[in-house]
């Protein structure tokens, strides 16, 4: 009688332990929820979770429907580590994030340690997939190929020009400055100017007057969009005439709302704009309905959910190391951005940033246009 009952009791405690396990599949989305960054997180956040919905819809991931935590690292590599830790204890098994490299780059070791799989739409230094480690996977694509094609450009059409190269000290800022100063130096382009400032930074006057005696014709920017607004509208009050030009982290409309009418002509590196992807039409269509402009990464983040779901489908499997190794392996995967393959680092096999220009649209707003 009490090893029946201890037997039931057992039963019973499995079942439910099953339960647990295998009714959902645990999925965390890094961003910068708040903070300066926000809208990039939003971004993230928005793409991530109806790509969820779409794909729990669709009947889920091998037949388990998927449950999302979000973490906000703020931006801070110290917050981006103990966002990590909580989605382990939480058993999450698979993070869509993180947006800078700065956090994805030392979150990726304690989810490589503990057996989660992260997938970046976003967090484009080298090192992220550099390392080795086997659960690194990234959608958007690296600082050295967006370096290649800006500086390509910036030798091309401003050939005589004096150029300042600024970085925010950053993984991310400086490690694209730096790309983009290597691909001017092999363009027989020698900067004028090669400076870091603070990441948080709101007064560039001395910056200005610095680039205005060294005759500066062109400011090649490495950060994000909240100091490149400000040095874009501080540069053009004190009569510094400089387009300026940086990469995929300026991709914000909130741009135009911190430069202002000096943002007209401003130059940035991105990927071809997915919202004019055939294969997006359908999704752009439920964001806008829904009162959201996807622009960005959001359609990278959808993306990236996509290729977890289509790869677990792939390998018959959903154990992160299985879905990696998919990944690497089972391509292309039909995404919202087209279709995708990646290499045993975990890149992207394409490389595809062109350049844009930001000028007033047909409804008078401010936004980027890419060049021909």
């Amino acid at each position: 009688m009490k090893k029946s009952l201890l037997s039931a009791v057992a039963l019973t405690a499995l079942v439910a332990f099953g339960g647990n396990a295998w009714a959902d599949v645990l999925l965390g989305i890094g961003a910068p929820i708040t903070g300066p960054n926000a809208a990039f997180g939003a971004q993230i956040q928005k793409g991530t979770e109806q790509a969820v919905a779409d794909i729990n819809a669709a009947g889920g991931i091998n037949g388990e429907q998927i449950k999302v935590s979000v973490g906000d690292d703020v931006s801070d590599p110290k917050q981006g580590i103990s966002v990590a830790n909580k989605f382990v204890a939480d058993g999450v098994k698979f993070v869509v994030g993180h947006f800078n490299s700065g956090v994805s780059i030392p979150a990726s070791e304690v989810y490589a340690e503990n057996g989660i799989l992260e997938v970046t739409p976003a967090a484009t230094n080298p090192q992220f997939t550099d390392a080795g480690l086997w659960n690194t996977i990234r959608v958007c694509g690296r600082d050295d190929q967006q370096g290649d094609v800006a500086g390509a450009y910036i030798a091309e059409h401003f050939k005589d020009a004096k150029v300042a190269v600024i970085h925010d000290k950053t993984p991310y800022g400086q490690g694209l400055a730096d790309a983009t100063k290597k691909a001017l130096n092999d363009h027989n382009v020698k900067e004028v100017m090669y400076e870091g400032v603070n990441a948080g930074d709101k007064d560039f006057s001395a910056l200005i007057a610095k680039m205005k005696e060294a005759g500066v014709d062109l400011i090649y920017w490495g950060g994000l969009h909240t100091e490149a607004g400000l040095i874009i509208r501080q540069a053009a009050d004190q009569g510094l005439k400089a387009p300026l030009f940086s990469g995929d982290g300026i991709v914000s409309n909130e741009l135009a709302s911190i430069a202002g009418d000096a943002v007209a002509g401003t130059y940035n590196t991105f990927g071809p704009d997915p919202r004019n992807n055939p294969a997006a039409k359908e999704v752009v269509e439920k964001f806008r309905a829904a009162g959201f402009e996807p622009e960005a990464y959001t359609l990278y983040a959808y993306a990236s959910t996509q290729i977890i779901a289509q790869a677990a489908a792939a390998a018959g499997s959903n154990d992160p190391e299985a879905v990696a190794k998919a990944i690497k392996e089972k391509g292309p995967f039909k995404t919202v951005l087209g279709e995708l393959s990646f290499n045993e680092k975990g890149d992207r096999t394409d490389a595809d940033y062109v350049v844009y220009q930001w000028k007033k649209g047909d409804d008078g707003k401010y936004n980027y246009f890419q060049l021909d």
